[in-house]
């Protein structure tokens, strides 16, 4: 088998991912994409964690920005995750991926409490550990969550799953003259304001040395690529 470079990640995927070409809902063949992708990763001998955004079905900031009470709008935004999380869940363990969702809200019915400790077992045992509903607090990301997670669970990576190949100075859509970056510094990325995770996903990763790998999703295999140490994407990582 070939070496692996890493052998504990964190993925993170935004939900507009899982919403495919229409951007909301969850699209049953994207959905089924991944989990066949992360089974493929899982049985090369990785221990996988997932945080999913909720975006494809409600955005806290958006519908604070429109006069709903900001917490509030978290709040309803955690739960979306959670429909995400509960989807992929059902996605993996239909293909005999065994799976664990935790929450950092207490829903018993549906998934575990966020235990630290249980998770790192369950990782250790082979089983793929998604964490639902962000930190558990308003005011916080999913970025910030997937941070928090990894540095929780001793990941050595966290690999950023979106529908671009990497970060670019530029929306390159709008923008032809737009230059995809191959490796940028945590300080790079605060001073640019450029599209990787929040700030306070980067400075936490920045406080403690996670490196971010951003890649695109949308392409097969590029999650045990990533694992192998092909260098695809943007790795944004501390200065040397």
């Amino acid at each position: 088998m070939a070496q692996l470079k890493y052998k504990r990640i964190l993925l993170k995927l935004s939900g507009e991912v899982l919403g495919g070409t229409q951007g909301y809902g969850i699209d049953p063949q994207i959905i089924t994409s991944i989990a066949l992708e992360i089974k493929d990763v899982v049985a090369s001998g990785v221990e996988l964690a997932l945080v999913i955004g909720g975006g494809n079905i409600f955005r806290g900031l958006a519908a604070s920005s429109k006069g709903m009470d900001r917490a509030s709008a978290d709040y309803m935004g955690m739960l979306a995750t959670m429909i995400n999380a509960l989807a992929m869940q059902d996605a993996l363990e239909q293909i005999g991926v065994d799976t664990r969702v935790q929450s950092a809200i207490a829903m018993q019915e549906v998934a575990e409490p966020y235990i630290r400790r249980k998770a790192v077992r369950h990782l250790e045992k082979g089983r793929v550990v998604i964490f639902g509903a962000g930190t558990g607090n308003p005011y916080f990301t999913t970025d910030t969550a997937a941070s928090l997670r990894a540095m929780e669970i001793n990941a050595e990576v966290i690999l950023k799953g979106t529908k671009v190949d990497g970060v670019y100075s530029a929306d390159p859509k709008k923008d032809p003259d737009a230059v995809r970056y191959t490796t940028l510094s945590y300080i790079d990325v605060l001073k640019k304001g450029l599209a990787v995770m929040d700030a306070t996903a980067t400075s936490l990763c920045m406080d403690n040395n996670l490196p971010i790998i951003v890649f695109d999703m949308g392409v097969s295999g590029n999650v045990k690529r990533v694992v192998m140490g092909e260098e695809i994407g943007t790795t944004v990582r501390g200065e040397k």
